[in-house]
């Protein structure tokens, strides 16, 4: 049996951060089902990029939204939803294998509504109401903006990937948003049995510190930030407040361990993976960590419910002057604003024709 098949049967759902119509044609996806235990699928507008910047399986669909007078925001949303139908597709059994549990992609809104709560509503609604697919999760990121969207459309049952989650504060925030809007549901005699994931992005914790702090320090943050998001999970889901939701058919709003792709070339390239691993949560894998950790990945005993040794090790970063939570807005902000540019780039490649 293979790493990530031992992962899987420890009740991890592995997802790949990564889609692309060759992906879809080849029959790939489905042998990494099949073979390597894959769940789920993730994309963002720095994959589309570079999809359609490598590859001409978008060009004519391209050409012909431009003949029509699209604009390149509609024409992507309209290639985005084909490949992640056909990927939702794939997935089904396992969707339904679950009762809804996993089995999902996800399609992310326009960056460029980062701050615009009614807007990521009106299109978080729209794209779900296009796509007409269970399995399809909305992202929406979780900054101040984002929280009241989360609300809004998991009341609409609409079913929600919170990205750009840092620090267990965003996390409890992102999963507010959501009780809010199952607790809205359950008020009103709907179903509460709307999905979601919370993705806490890791990696990039370590790449900010790598030369602040001692040798020894390095490529341990993101995996105590992680660790201290899992306590908090395991501890909101003992809550008495989300008891309740779930004794009403609320399931758990799962942890996502997100950004896994190992940064510094000296450190393991399976980091993220094996230090990640425990029951009931997603991590979403790019596809070389994929095939790395199936290759020679290590399945650790189970995180602790408690995350271990997290306090400790954010408390010695803390000593070495790291502001963990101001360090956490930043990552935030830069996260935003790189999906920005990222998004731009991918509006520009679409103008000019793929």
């Amino acid at each position: 049996m293979n790493p990530t098949t031992r992962l899987h049967r420890a009740g991890q759902s592995l997802w790949l951060d990564h889609i692309d119509r060759r992906l879809l044609a080849s029959g790939k996806l489905q042998r990494y089902i099949d073979e390597l235990s894959v769940t789920g699928l993730t994309s963002n507008p720095t994959i589309y990029h570079k999809a359609i910047s490598q590859s001409e399986a978008y060009d004519q669909r391209i050409r012909e939204g431009h003949e029509s007078g699209l604009s390149s925001e509609d024409i992507f949303f309209g290639l985005a939803i084909d490949d992640l139908q056909q990927a939702a597709d794939v997935f089904k059994a396992i969707h339904e294998r679950s009762s809804g549990v996993d089995g999902f992609v996800s399609l992310e809104v326009s960056p460029l509504l980062a701050d615009d709560t009614e807007g990521t509503i009106e299109q978080a609604k729209r794209l779900h109401a296009e796509a007409q697919r269970p399995n399809l999760f909305i992202k929406i990121p979780g900054t101040p903006a984002g929280l009241p969207a989360i609300e809004e459309a998991t009341f609409a049952g609409v079913p929600v990937n919170v990205t750009l989650l840092f620090t267990v504060d965003h996390y409890l925030a992102a999963a507010d948003a959501y009780m809010r809007g199952l607790e809205r549901r359950l008020e009103a005699d709907l179903d509460t049995a709307v999905r979601s994931v919370a993705s806490v992005f890791l990696s990039r914790w370590d790449v900010a510190v790598a030369d602040e702090v001692a040798p020894e320090s390095r490529n341990r943050l993101g995996l105590a930030v992680g660790h201290d998001a899992y306590r908090a999970y395991r501890e909101l889901l003992d809550s008495d407040r989300w008891q309740r939701l779930a004794n009403h058919g609320a399931r758990a709003q799962r942890l996502l361990y997100a950004s896994t792709g190992t940064k510094d070339p000296a450190a393991p390239d399976t980091l993220y993976v094996s230090g990640f691993a425990s029951p009931n949560t997603v991590n979403t894998l790019p596809e070389a960590t994929l095939l790395a950790f199936a290759d020679h990945g290590e399945v650790p005993a189970m995180l602790p419910r408690d995350g271990g040794d997290a306090a400790e090790v954010l408390d010695s970063f803390r000593a070495q002057g790291i502001d963990l939570q101001a360090l956490g807005e930043r990552l935030q902000r830069e996260g935003a604003e790189a999906f920005t540019k990222s998004w731009r780039d991918l509006m520009e490649l679409i103008s000019a024709g793929g």
